[in-house]
């Protein structure tokens, strides 16, 4: 995904989840409910996280400088993460706290036909923009599954924005089901549960994404596909023979260091082995377009060489 993929679905969710925010609160002020609430400041976390990911795709784009050879890409993990955090601290944090003291003080609920009506509106804005998310993922996603596609996605934005979705989503289904409850047994304990859910689920979506934008900050290696081709390319044959160690890094969501220790066949004088070494680069790049860095150092096989 390019610096600007995926930007479609950020600003999607971004609209959605403003409008909802006002909706959700207005809602909670008629009626009192509590999962209304948790929701409510829910859709402010998002709001605030799409903001923080548009922010760290601009920071990106920054050009490599002295201090920063390698460029500025690692800002869209480290916005990713954040999001992550907030997520849990705010989100999951707020709603399990008002879960639990409207268990212990249950408050009756007033105008909750009002708190349906907002919900149903709010389901319809989130499905808006999942559906979105969903569009923009396919292509990226191919035939791998959604959860192998989000443990394995080296752009953070996209898994980011599908699992605050899909939070949110299951989120209003908590929060309608509480309310529901709540007016059928007339029990406002149920909106507590409901509240309380909606900060379990939130928690675990929270520490999903804090697991996988940690493991992407501190940098992950190319796919296992990616490194299937690499491999398969940097060998020719016939003047470079076999490939004795390779190490890949992303330094960022669409920039892929290689280095490698290639061997190369005996004999081969300077001019062979450089054109050698950019035929290798070129057949690289050709297969795994994000492998823009490349450093091949050339060698003669030993055993020894092969342990490093």
């Amino acid at each position: 995904m390019s610096a600007g993929g995926g930007k479609k679905a950020i600003i999607a969710a971004l609209t959605a989840n403003a409008g909802i925010a006002v909706a959700k609160f207005v809602g909670a002020a008629i009626t009192g409910s509590g999962s209304m609430l948790a929701e409510a400041v829910h859709s402010v976390a998002d709001t605030g996280n799409q903001g923080l990911l548009l922010l760290g795709q601009r920071r990106a784009e920054r050009e490599a400088d002295a201090l920063h050879p390698f460029g500025y890409a690692r800002n869209r993990y480290f916005y990713s993460f954040i999001v992550a955090l907030v997520l849990f601290t705010l989100g999951s944090g707020y709603a399990i706290y008002e879960g639990i003291h409207k268990i212990q003080h249950p408050e009756e609920l007033s105008s909750p036909l009002v708190a349906i009506v907002i919900l149903v509106i709010a389901i319809g804005l989130e499905s808006y923009s999942f559906m979105t998310a969903i569009r923009e993922s396919k292509p990226l996603k191919g035939d791998a599954s959604w959860w192998r596609f989000i443990r394995n996605s080296r752009s953070p934005e996209l898994p980011v924005v599908l699992l605050e979705d899909t939070g949110a989503l299951v989120g209003l289904l908590l929060a309608f089901a509480g309310v529901g409850l709540t007016m059928l047994t007339d029990d406002a304990v149920w909106d507590g549960v409901g509240t309380l859910a909606i900060g379990g689920l939130l928690g675990v979506i929270a520490i999903v994404l804090i697991v996988e934008m940690q493991s992407l900050l501190i940098g992950e290696g190319a796919t296992p596909d990616e490194d299937r081709l690499i491999r398969e390319n940097l060998v020719d044959g016939t003047r470079i023979d076999r490939l004795i160690h390779l190490k890949t890094q992303y330094l960022g969501p669409d920039e892929l260091l290689v280095a490698a220790k290639i061997g190369v066949v005996p004999g081969l004088d300077v001019a062979a082995i450089a054109t050698a070494i950019d035929d290798a680069e070129s057949r690289v790049r050709a297969t795994v377009p994000a492998a823009r860095v490349i450093y091949l150092e050339p060698d003669l096989y030993r055993t020894e060489l092969a342990k490093g």
